[in-house]
Order: structure tokens, then sequence, then C-alpha cells
């Protein structure tokens, strides 16, 4: 028969529970030793594999700072440090010291494991934090709150050892897709630099056989506009039909929110783009946002259609826009406040190269895009998988 789990309370199957010290700051001889020390900013839900600051022989003995062994599980039990940080856990992969923002869980190996504790406390812990913790201005736990903290485990150590093998894995292959994910962003920002030129007349790097100087010219001569507009909300007759309304923080997506009928759109000043019509953002957080349309559909009066001419590359453009956003907000919206409007998109100027290379470049940042779209995705994958995980193994 398999047995029950079984609710504790936290001290019940714990050994110990300690939080270190900070040595004095007035004192050098206690800094930039080799002995790791840890504080509550730098607990990540993973495994800490080194420490911001390091301490002296002569630091840890100002303080008596216990060595805390590789495998104890910690928790933050304050967020002075780093705001939001309070409740953040890590398995530590190191030996190393700890600060008083950051308390070592020592828990009795017989009936429960560290790894165990860890995972269970992934689930929990937030939870618990905003329920628990004492205080208005510095929120906290302290071993008192964590001893009643209520935990259900199953004694057999086998399966804590299974569901922590499993949560490991993956949590292994989570960090290996995020820091995959991570060279691909790089490597684009990297070749958006290398690849498009600014200011000068052609960039560091060339595809093969492309030499010819690229010439500048205003957005405005190489391509028409127009945005749209917004049918009256007072009337419901304009709104739950079957064209897509596009607002500007949707310039990338799929799907819309909202739906426009017929009515609505004869009625207002809302205009159609096809798929493949590049959308920028005019107005508010979203002003200088830049994407090519997935959808057929209506855009409101803060999108701006851009079509570009004959010669002139919509995938090779909407990256240029891209990586030239923050120095187009900064050079035409002032500390970074108000809209853009058609007029000043018009007066940006942009190095174009020949259309062959144009094309070249867009469809090398197309395929790049492309892959970096496969890495984030594959990543909310395995996430959601690690919450289902943490949701159903545990009681």
């Amino acid at each position: 028969m398999k047995k029950a789990w079984e609710q504790h309370k936290l001290g019940e199957i714990t050994i110990d529970m300690y939080n270190g010290q900070t040595p004095s700051r007035n004192n050098s001889e206690f800094w930039k030793g080799s002995i790791p020390w840890l504080t509550s900013g730098e607990l990540n839900h993973d495994i800490i594999t080194d420490t911001v600051e390091k301490i002296t022989k002569l630091g840890q003995k100002d303080k008596h700072l216990r060595l805390i062994k590789k495998g104890t599980f910690v928790i933050a039990i304050t967020g002075l440090e780093a705001p939001g940080t309070r409740g953040n856990c890590a398995l530590l992969g190191i030996d190393t010291t700890i600060n008083q923002s950051v308390m070592a869980i020592y828990p009795d190996h017989k009936k429960v494991t560290s790894d165990f504790l860890f995972d269970w406390y992934e689930k929990v812990g937030t939870e618990y934090g905003i329920t628990y913790t004492q205080g208005t201005k510095q929120q906290s736990y302290n071993v008192n709150l964590l001893s009643i903290l209520p935990i259900m485990i199953t004694h057999n150590l086998k399966e804590q050892y299974k569901i922590s093998q499993l949560l490991k894995i993956t949590n292994r292959l989570i960090s290996l897709q995020q820091r995959k994910l991570e060279q691909l962003k790089q490597l684009k920002k990297a070749m958006l630099r290398q690849l498009l030129a600014s200011k000068e007349l052609s960039p560091s790097i060339r595809f093969k056989n492309f030499t010819e100087a690229w010439e500048q010219r205003k957005l405005g001569k190489v391509a028409s506009f127009y945005s749209g507009g917004t049918p009256s909300v007072s009337n419901s007759n304009y709104y739950g039909g079957t064209i897509p309304f596009i607002r500007s923080s949707e310039i990338n997506s799929i799907s819309t929110e909202l739906y426009l009928s017929k009515q609505g759109l004869q009625n207002s000043s809302a205009k159609m783009v096809r798929q493949g019509d590049i959308l920028y953002a005019l107005y508010g957080a979203t002003s200088g946002e830049v994407g090519i349309s997935n959808i057929h559909g209506a855009i409101n009066q803060a999108i701006l259609a851009i079509i570009p001419n004959k010669n002139y590359d919509s995938k090779f453009l909407v990256q240029w826009l891209r990586k030239n956003k923050e120095a187009i907000i900064k050079t035409y919206l002032q500390g970074g406040q108000g809209n853009l409007s058609g007029a000043i998109v018009k007066q940006i100027k942009i190095s174009f190269p020949n259309f062959d290379e144009q094309e070249k470049i867009g469809e090398f940042f197309k395929q790049l895009d492309f892959l970096i779209t496969l890495h984030q995705r594959e990543t909310n994958i395995l996430s959601n998988l690690k919450k289902f995980f943490l949701q159903n193994l545990f009681i």
C-alpha cells in the first residue's frame, strides 16, 4: 500500500535554521578575500554557483560566520537589499557564508532532502510570504515564522528523490534553452550593428559580392503612408464583427482583442492593412515599435502603415527602424514624451544598399527572428511544464 503524504510544520522536519551577518564595511581587511559571501538579492530560484562579494578569513571570524555547505537550501528572509526578493530561494552549488538577509535551512535528512524542500518551497513560498510575514516597513521571515510553515511531504525518500530529479532535469533544460535564446538575441544585436549602416554610407560587414556604396534617403521619398482611426465606442453596432482591429500594442501579434463590423469600418477613419504591410506605432509607450502585419485587418490612428516603393524591401526597412528606435525617439521626442507622426517619420533618413542586398539582409534577419521566436516558444513550453509539475507533484 502506498503511504499517504503527511502534513508537518517545517520546524518538525528540520534540525537547524541559521542566518548570517555582514562584516564591518569600515575594515578593508574583512573584504576582497576568497571566501564567498551571499546576499538575498542573489537568490535566483536556481543553483548558486558564485557570489558578488568575497570576504577574508578575518571577515568570517569577525562575525563568527558559518561556512554553509554546497547543497543547502537557502531563502531570502528580507527584501531590503533588493526589493521583491523576500521569499526568493536557491540551492547552494558552492560552500559560502551568508548575510543576515539569508536563512540556511538544515533539514532532518531522515525525513526530507534539501532538494525536495527547495522544490516544494518553489510552489508555496510566495503565498506563504504574503500570508505570514510580519511588519509593514520591514516585512521579514524569522525562525519562528518559518518553523510553523505547513508542509506536506512523502516520507518515502525515493519518491522525494524522483520528484526532485524530474524538476532538476526540467530546470536544466529551461536554463539551457534560456542560454540559447540569450545568445541568439546577442547575435542579432551584434549583426544589426555590423550589417546595417547608420550615418556612414556602408556597414562594417557585407555579404559576398556586394560592394556598392549605400545611399541615404528620406523615408518619405521611398514609401507611401497612411494611418487609421477608431469607430465611436458608444455605438455597439460598430464592434463585434469579423474585421480584426489592430492597435499599437498588437502590431506584431497574430490576433486582436477587438473586432469591427463592416458598419464600424465604413463609418470611421479606420483603414485596412494587408499581411506583410509595415506597421509603425506612433503614440505613447509603444512609440517607435515596428512590425510586419500578420493580420489582414483595420488599424487605428496610433498606427502608421508604411508601404515601400518598388526596389525597397519591407524586411530590411523594419530591421533598420528597429535598430534605430532609440535614436529616433531621442531625436524627435523630447525626453521620450509625446507622439510621433507621419510627418516626422517621413523625415527619417535611412541608408539603403541596392535592392538585392536589402533582400539578402532582410531575409537573414527574418530567419534569425524565426529562430529567436522558436527558442522563446520552447522556453515558454518548458516553463509551463515546470508549473504543471509543481502543481501536480506536490500535495
